[in-house]
């Protein structure tokens, strides 16, 4: 892809491979330490071509208010100790809906009311007839 801007052509930045590498490392990183804290209901979006933010975007449930800060707790330890630095975090003081950006992964983890309320993987699915609801 490239742009023209006053007569110069520049070029569009690209993931390397390296760092679609990591990211694949991350998003392992992420599943696994979700399915050890018992996580409920997990989905992967790919949202690359959707958005800027990220490269990925998991959706998780908890059983309660614990369960979620627990699992948020728990996600954040494991990313810090497979290297990819300090997480940013919203929502931990409530766990009704916990974000976490990781970088090129955004994890949501919600209680399943609340889930159901916002319905993300509705918004994020990549067509209209595939897209997963969550019914919880």
């Amino acid at each position: 892809m490239t742009f023209e801007s006053e007569g110069a052509i520049q070029s569009a930045p690209k993931q390397s491979p390296a760092s679609a590498e990591l990211s694949g490392e991350l998003i392992d990183t992420v599943l696994a330490s979700l399915e050890d804290s018992k996580a409920e209901d997990i989905v992967t979006l790919q949202i690359s071509g959707k958005s800027s933010l990220a490269d990925q975007m998991v959706i998780a449930s908890g059983r309660s208010h614990r369960h979620v800060g627990a699992i948020a707790d728990h996600l954040l330890r494991d990313v810090k100790e497979a290297g990819a630095g300090n997480a940013n975090i919203e929502g931990l003081t409530t766990c009704d809906w916990v974000l976490i950006d990781v970088g090129d992964v955004i994890v949501h983890i919600f209680r399943p009311e609340v889930r159901g309320f916002y319905n993300l993987e509705k918004m994020w699915a990549p067509e209209p007839d595939d897209a997963p609801q969550y019914v919880g």
